[in-house]
């Protein structure tokens, strides 16, 4: 019972938990191995683990349990680098292992001082969610072992470790943990080591519970593709619409490729998406204007610029940063590549501008759940016809965009998808005394929008940004040379042919 334990006493005392059954609902760790596969290393190894699922519930039907499992983590990660598994630990898992959270047991296991979390899946794939997100001060699970080269073996490593109740013992520092956490017979060797035991679940039906709103930390950035998690029926289903929906996203890019854009809202629900659209346009930018618009998005996908574009039945121009040459030339609505030097966007956006409307993204890059990163205030110095523009989209397979991954697929994935759905809301512009021409500065008009925009599409403001995303999601601050891949390609072929004549000379 939650009631059970005081904030007071339980401060000063110990608990390890188990993850699987515990902590999450879910007991089954295959759907998890199953994202690692996908993720790390791609369609092949996916498909050939699905294919071994009768063979592990049938090891797990005779209870060779451990062997199931030891199978299993081979089949998933042998041959892997180390740093692809552990950054899609960091980047991928998290979010499904939250979404499948026991917010109960997490209550009663964040009550305590000293934490551990013990997961049947490798200690590298749980324990950035278990220190960062559950709180735990440690995680124990098996190790994976690794070649000299740093791919993984596919083998766990077993000399020297120890029982699973001596690790956790060494964890706390303690010769018996205080409390147990576990669904029962599957860690009973565990529990047995603590002075006290519990199992789930930790409420009474009908139970109310007074902090409710204590919550653990929110997944706001993830990376990855899939948008299910990957249960056998789910993989399976996947596979098969793969093919098909392959054949439907070459279908409708071209489709937009070639239809005028004024013709696309009509073409959109035969080939099995949706467009909602809210607010009113505003005029487009006439001569008299001298200017045109500024709309300014928040960010989902690739194609926030491109369904602004159709939901105005206008043709706009987007500026961008990092696509790939692919996506632009896939592109319906022209784009305006920028460079992240200041001075040097600030004229490229005045002279769009000069030549009509212009959608930009002050958030700097994409955010999946419910959040707005922080907004640049570049926009603000440029113009005083702002127009907030709310985006969000839907898609039930497939994510449209990647930190990690390869970025020229992001509108064919969006596009794979049975059903995918934009939505568009449009807010009034801003009055002249909220913006900079009325005497607030570049960066209160920024925050101002960020703020309307999170009330009106239920976003939640954050002072994040790009750079804290691609930390978490890629290990890097996102940066991207402002050369091209051919002139990239050229200058090292330039320096290879350089030091082969040097060579050639001496």
């Amino acid at each position: 019972m939650v009631s059970r334990f005081s904030l007071e006493d339980a401060a000063q005392e110990s608990v390890v938990s188990e993850l699987e059954g515990t902590l999450l609902k879910d007991a089954d760790t295959f759907s998890y191995f199953m994202l690692v596969a996908f993720e790390a290393s791609g369609l092949v190894r996916f498909t050939v683990l699905l294919l071994c699922w009768p063979f592990f519930r049938a090891l797990h039907s005779l209870g060779y349990h451990d062997a199931a499992l030891r199978l299993a983590i081979f089949v998933a990660v042998a041959g892997l680098p180390e740093m692809e598994i552990e950054m899609v630990s960091r980047a991928v898992l998290p979010k499904f292992f939250m979404d499948d959270l026991d917010v109960e047991a997490w209550r009663v296991f964040s009550r305590f001082g000293r934490k551990v979390v013990v997961s049947s899946c490798p200690r590298i794939m749980v324990e950035w969610f278990g220190t960062k997100h559950l709180g735990a001060d440690d995680v124990v699970g098996p190790d994976l072992a690794f070649n000299r080269f740093g791919r993984a073996t596919g083998f766990v490593v077993r000399a020297g470790q120890g029982s699973v109740a001596d690790r956790v013992k060494s964890a706390l520092k303690s010769d018996r943990p205080d409390v147990g956490l576990g669904r029962g017979p599957s860690i009973s060797s565990l529990l047995s080591s603590c002075k006290e035991q519990h199992h789930t679940p930790f409420t009474a039906d009908g139970e109310t519970h007074s902090d409710q709103l204590f919550r653990p930390p929110p997944v706001i950035f993830h990376d990855g593709r899939l948008v299910r998690r990957p249960t056998p029926a789910t993989a399976l289903l996947t596979l098969i619409w793969i093919p098909l929906g392959s054949v439907l996203a070459f279908v409708r890019l071209l489709a937009g490729v070639l239809q005028p854009v004024w013709l696309i809202p009509y073409s959109i629900p035969i080939f099995g998406g949706e467009l909602t659209v809210r607010g009113s346009p505003p005029p487009p930018a006439s001569s008299e204007a001298g200017e045109g618009v500024l709309f300014v998005c928040t960010h989902r996908t690739l194609m926030d610029p491109v369904a602004l574009s159709v939901a105005l039945q206008r043709r706009l121009t987007a500026v961008t940063y990092s696509i790939s040459r692919l996506s632009e030339i896939l592109s319906p609505i022209p784009t305006v590549r920028l460079t992240r030097n200041r001075q040097v966007d600030a004229e490229r956006i005045r002279l769009e501008l000069g030549k009509g409307d212009l959608v930009v993204c002050p958030e700097g890059t994409t955010c999946r759940e419910p959040f707005l990163l922080r907004f640049s205030a570049l926009f603000a110095e440029l113009t005083d016809r702002i127009v907030p523009v709310g985006i969000n989209y839907r898609v039930s397979f497939f994510h449209a965009t990647t930190a990690r991954g390869y970025k020229a697929m992001d509108p064919i994935f969006f596009m794979m998808n049975p059903r995918p759905a934009y939505e568009v809301t449009l807010l009034n512009q801003l009055p002249v005394e909220l913006t900079c021409s009325g005497g607030k500065s570049a960066q209160e008009v920024a925050n101002y929008v960020q703020r309307i925009l999170g009330s009106a599409m239920g976003y939640e403001c954050t002072r994040l940004t790009r750079r804290d995303k691609y930390q978490v999601l890629a290990g890097n601050d996102g940066t991207v040379s402002h050369a091209s891949n051919w002139d990239g390609f050229v200058k090292k072929l330039e320096g290879l042919l350089h030091r082969h004549l040097l060579k050639s000379f001496h």
